[in-house]
């Protein structure tokens, strides 16, 4: 994931909290046996301190692809949203002069993935991702001998993701002039079409941090 010097992540504090405020579904990228192309497989996690926990049927064939490589990516992007050119444009260019762009932010994690086989183990992989996704506790005991969950365990194989590189970025112009920058904000808002105000509100969050951006 190519990053500009101005879209990276201002500490580990900023990536942390925005897949803390509920980006907790992203891509597993696995590298396919040879000859043929990666694999990827959409999911939710869970943050385990320094790694990723995530369950995948047993069927999957991204097991053999694990099991022949381990060394794998996943990726969380959101808040993200097309940029019309003439809303970027100078002020001293015509409005159809004006470049387009994406804004969006990603994180991407380098990990190594291990299976989670053993059925206690794979039961308390289950605990903590309800404990994430359902917090409120509505759900039967997660145990390896009781129904319901006790009969699905042997359908699943756990997968714990030990992070070993992390590259974050928030694209949102922050080169451009306060002005503008605030400008397209307003521009988001007013659109207000799937992501536009998450858009907006993460430029404005980046303004309020950065302000004029300097090298």
């Amino acid at each position: 994931m190519f990053i500009q010097p101005w879209d990276a992540a201002l500490d580990d504090a900023e990536w942390r909290t925005w897949i803390a405020d509920g980006h907790d579904f992203g891509i597993l990228s696995v590298n396919g046996m040879l000859g043929h192309a990666l694999s990827t497989v959409p999911t939710h996690f869970t943050v385990d301190g320094t790694a990723l926990l995530i369950h995948l049927a047993r069927p999957n064939p991204v097991w053999k692809m694990i099991e022949a490589d381990p060394n794998v990516t996943f990726t969380i992007t959101g808040d993200y949203a097309f940029i019309p050119g003439p809303w970027r444009a100078e002020h001293d260019v015509p409005p159809t002069d004006g470049v387009p762009t994406s804004y969006y932010a990603a994180v991407q994690f380098t990990c190594q993935a291990t299976a989670v086989d053993e059925p206690e183990a794979k039961a308390e992989l289950l605990r903590r991702q309800m404990a994430h996704f359902q917090s409120d506790g509505d759900h039967a005991p997660i145990e390896r001998d009781q129904p319901p969950y006790g009969r699905m365990l042997p359908g699943i194989r756990g997968l714990r993701l030990d992070v070993t590189e992390v590259r974050a970025t928030f694209t949102y112009d922050d080169p451009k002039p306060a002005g503008q920058r605030t400008d397209t904000a307003r521009r988001l808002a007013e659109r207000g079409t799937a992501l536009d105000a998450l858009t907006a509100a993460q430029q404005l969050r980046r303004l309020d941090r950065i302000g004029t951006w300097k090298p």
